[in-house]
C-alpha cells in the first residue's frame, strides 16, 4: 500500500513528538505535566461540571501527547 500525503504528515508529526519528548528536557516537561494535568488522579470536581470538564481537558491533552510518543512507527 502506497503511503498517502496525510499518512506521511502524520508519521512526521509522530516522529516530532518522539524527538521533542525523548530529550532530557522533554522528559522533565512530561513529568511536570503528569502532576499538573492530573494523569493519575480523579478530575471530578464536586458540584462544578465546568471545572470537571476543564480538568479532564487538561488530562486529555497529556494522554494524547503520551499516546503520540508511545506509538510504534513499525505498524
Amino acid at each position: 500500500m502506497k503511503p498517502t500525503d496525510s499518512n506521511k504528515a502524520l508519521l512526521s508529526l509522530i516522529k516530532n513528538y518522539k524527538i521533542v519528548f525523548s530529550s532530557d528536557d522533554g522528559k522533565k516537561v512530561i513529568e511536570d505535566l503528569e502532576k499538573r494535568c492530573h494523569e493519575f488522579v480523579t478530575t471530578h470536581a464536586k458540584d462544578n461540571s465546568h471545572e470537571t470538564a476543564f480538568l479532564e481537558g487538561q488530562r486529555s491533552v497529556l494522554i494524547f501527547i503520551k499516546s503520540m510518543i508511545n506509538k510504534n512507527l513499525e505498524e
